[in-house]
């Protein structure tokens, strides 16, 4: 790991890398559910990428470690994956996937109130305080926008789903440092996937979907491969040259990858509220999450596999408060 305070090349080459990979799941999920149901994306998107990590995690030994500890590994595959993969993509049937991609990265607002619910007074902090009203305002203008400015009118149901997702994004760091934090990232991950995957695969058999096209087949198979599998493996490797701290960072260039992919590939509009929110949510989060600083205090660091897997969630997101999540899954 570079301990000089500043990134090598290799850690900016991750860098760039993480923030695109996990910056276009919002689209591929979009493209997906034309025509595949929500549980048919979440089976084939977890199952694709848990059997290209099981030859990893078995060599490694990672597999055998995670199966000592399987209902913690299943309770937080539930809360990462099972639950946030199905409400995006069912929210994602209705909402542009930029405005997905930019609610997700809410994670470190909900991620401070439950720090501060569970007495973490580093969160009173005037910067972190300014953070999280900033960030609240920021996403009232998004929800309200299109009413404020006559656009017609969100599906609250949807944007419900998706605030929901950040909850669950920020209490699955939880379940990992208070329970996994013994258990290699890679066993946690690929056997979480692998119980999601084959949990919902009976569900996704029976549930009506559309005749799937190659457009919405190459998208899940490209969310399992590339925004999952690879992702995954990408990260652990950005966490060991850059550390846990700073490597989470990048997770704030991902809503600017969504909004753009989303303008650019599925012609979503770039409405006033959604210009006018974004830039308040993204620098509500920044300090809400981080108080401004690039890195905390010593006292705020965690071991590295600890953090990584608290921070390997999806695209989809996204840091909590035992790890200063930066985002999600």
């Amino acid at each position: 790991m570079n301990q000089s305070g500043g990134f090598t090349r290799r850690g900016w080459l991750l860098f760039a890398a993480m923030a695109l990979i996990w910056g276009v799941p919002y689209l591929f999920i979009s493209i997906a559910v034309e025509t595949y149901s929500p549980p048919a994306v979440v089976a084939g998107r977890t199952l694709i990428a848990a059997l290209l990590l099981l030859p990893f995690a078995i060599r490694s030994g990672a597999l055998k470690a995670a199966w000592k500890l399987w209902p913690w590994v299943l309770a937080f595959g539930l809360v990462e994956m099972a639950g946030p993969f199905l409400l995006l993509g069912h929210a994602e049937q209705t909402l542009p996937s930029g405005l997905t991609g930019l609610l997700v990265a809410t994670v470190p607002l909900v991620a401070a109130v439950i720090a501060l619910l569970g007495g973490d007074r580093g969160v009173l902090r005037p910067a972190r305080i300014i953070g999280l009203f900033v960030g609240i305002v920021g996403v009232g203008i998004v929800v309200a926008g299109p009413s404020l400015f006559g656009h017609g009118q969100l599906d609250l149901l949807a944007i419900g789903e998706v605030l929901l997702v950040a909850v669950l994004y920020a209490i699955a760091p939880f379940i990992v440092a208070r329970k996994l934090s013994s258990v290699p990232s890679l066993g946690t991950i690929t056997l979480s996937l692998l119980a999601i995957g084959l949990l919902y695969l009976p569900i996704a058999l029976v549930v009506p979907s559309a005749p799937p096209t190659l457009e919405s087949t190459a998208a899940l198979v490209i969310l399992g491969v590339l925004c999952t599998a690879v992702a995954f493996l990408a990260f652990f490797a950005l966490i060991r040259e850059v550390g846990p701290v700073r490597a989470p960072l990048f997770t704030y260039v991902n809503p600017v990858v969504a909004i753009v992919l989303g303008a650019l590939i599925l012609a979503e509009p770039l409405t006033p509220g959604l210009l006018i929110g974004f830039p308040l949510i993204i620098l509500g989060c920044w300090f809400a999450g981080t108080g401004g600083r690039l890195r905390p205090v010593a006292a705020e660091a965690v071991p590295t596999d600890t953090s990584a897997i608290a921070e390997c969630a999806d695209p989809e997101a996204e840091p909590s408060a035992p790890t200063q999540r930066a985002d999600a899954e």
